[in-house]
């Protein structure tokens, strides 16, 4: 059975069903992870860890995590379709080989130049922060390297349609981290959290080398510049440009929170909870289907019709779980914030600017999970320029609008809640511009997409309606302001919604809910 989980090859359904859960626990770790992050260390010595890690992300994001899924899978895939197994591993290990190489250099670089670029990063860290700034920064350049050779190990399973490995690597991180947290940030602070990234890294990577092997990859050194490296570099670089105005995104909103104490610790924190349910049941869904999307021909009529159905249907499961996950959020924003930070040193002035930020964050939560299913269809047709292009313009319509919600008062939105209204905004409007030039290259039909959406959106407030009544009666019950009543309150008002839902969709014979 476990082998036949590692090593058969997955159909777009098992795919789907393995991604979800698995990203389901490992951002279930991940809750746990920042959970004990908030608990053990103080919010402005956060601050320094979270911001240690922008600069090696930036390299990593830019230099390889767009390449794989943008142009490293379709071309992989397209070798392994029409050159066989052996021209297509000739490719892959010149691929990592220039990958890796590219990302040692400008690890090397960023090396010597950290303390510069973090003055220009954190610019209002007092002298001591920066300075630790800088040396956990340097400390962490080394999981770029094992995130490198795991990524096109991954693109590698992907693109043979094995998913199970890859899907468990991120909880052998998360697991990593967490047991760093509790063993070594007693005694060592945020180094000891550090030490479980590093580790967790390669192990990220080493989990992967087994199946690899299974499906007759090799990892060998080889710097072959042929036709199909080409290919991807082509491909690549719009991708890498799109990324990188993300990745700028996350860095110019890191010097704007970090005008605050404990600012970047809670806009960190504050996204990463709000990307559970759009990872789940967006990311998980574009990642399943994009090998087969990737396979397939638009100039073949019968191909066509089977891109547009593919995706149509990942389109509709990924809705059916994204529309309600938004409401959900929203409704339980405050709840959520203290059952998973308000403890230690995550004081009660923190938790109210993390619900205020959490309830922006949660705007874009149907937008962040389709946007990938949107991106990664026009990487299947060899296109990352359109996206590229959207990216650019909805990252800096985000930087714009939060230099100004950041900096003006107005009820809630003020601060790194601010922040977290501007990139909502520039998520609908990415996903938006997406859809229009998507739809002006593949026909779909949106009137069934419409009547979809409307059927779901008004089960999901029957359903919110039914939670917030459960959540008055447990607060007129018990006393809330103890941890397990509260957890209380939570629990049974996402069972009753999750029943109302369910059984409503089961009644309106949405085919979602029996698939």
């Amino acid at each position: 059975m476990v082998k036949r989980l590692f090593v058969k090859e997955s159909s777009v359904k098992d795919a789907s069903l393995i991604l979800i859960v698995t990203l389901a626990l490992s951002n279930v770790l991940g809750v746990f992870r920042d959970h004990f992050l908030a608990q053990k260390i103080p919010t402005d010595r956060l601050d320094v860890y979270f911001a240690a890690f922008r600069l090696p992300d930036l390299i990593f994001n830019i230099l390889i995590l767009g390449s794989v899924a943008a142009a490293f899978v379709p071309v992989y895939s397209s070798y392994l379709r029409e050159k066989g197994d052996r021209a297509a591993n000739d490719l892959a290990r010149s691929t990592i080989t220039i990958g890796l190489t590219a990302v040692v250099a400008c690890l090397i670089v960023l090396f010597f130049l950290m303390p510069v670029l973090m003055k220009a990063l954190v610019p209002s860290f007092t002298p001591d922060k920066m300075a630790e700034t800088v040396k956990i920064g340097r400390y962490l350049l080394l999981s770029p390297l094992f995130f490198t050779v795991s990524y096109f190990l991954g693109g590698v399973l992907n693109s043979h349609k094995r998913f199970l490995t890859y899907s468990i690597a991120p909880l052998v991180y998360n697991l990593s981290i967490i047991l760093g947290v509790l063993l070594f940030a007693d005694t060592m602070g945020i180094e000891g959290a550090v030490i479980g990234v590093v580790v967790g890294s390669f192990l990220h990577m080493l989990i992967q080398i087994p199946t690899a092997l299974k499906v007759g990859f090799r990892l060998r050194i080889s710097f072959k510049f042929d036709e199909g490296v080409k290919r991807i570099l082509k491909l690549m670089i719009p991708r890498a440009i799109a990324l990188g105005t993300n990745q700028i995104l996350l860095v110019v909103y890191t010097a704007f929170a970090s005008a605050f104490a404990g600012g970047i610790a809670i806009y960190t924190f504050a996204d990463n909870i709000q990307t559970v349910p759009s990872v789940i049941f967006g990311t998980s869904f574009a990642t399943a289907v994009f090998p087969t999307l990737a396979g397939l021909s638009l100039k073949v009529p019968a191909e066509k019709s089977q891109f547009v159905a593919l995706f149509t249907k990942s389109l509709r499961a990924a809705l059916f779980f994204l529309v309600p996950s938004t409401l959900v959020v929203l409704l339980l924003r405050a709840q959520i914030i203290r059952l998973i930070l308000g403890y230690g040193f995550f004081g009660w002035a923190d938790t109210k600017i993390a619900s205020a930020t959490l309830g922006f964050f949660a705007l874009s939560i149907i937008a962040q999970g389709l946007v990938p299913l949107f991106a990664r269809s026009f990487y299947a047709m060899h296109n990352t320029r359109t996206p590229m292009n959207i990216s650019i313009f909805s990252v800096l319509l985000s930087i714009g609008l939060g230099f100004i919600f950041s900096r003006i008062s107005v009820g809630i939105i003020s601060g790194v809640a601010g922040l977290a209204l501007a990139f909502s905004i520039g998520s609908w409007v990415n996903l938006i511009l997406l859809a229009y030039f998507l739809k002006k290259q593949v026909s779909t039909d949106s009137v069934d997409i419409i009547s979809f959406i409307l059927q779901i959106s008004l089960l999901s407030i029957v359903m919110i309606a039914a939670m917030q009544v459960a959540k008055d009666f447990i607060s007129e019950m018990y006393d809330i302001d103890r941890v397990r009543f509260l957890l209380l309150q939570t629990v049974v008002a996402l069972v009753i919604g999750a029943g109302v839902y369910l059984v409503g969709a089961y009644l309106l014979r949405i085919k979602e809910v029996r698939s």
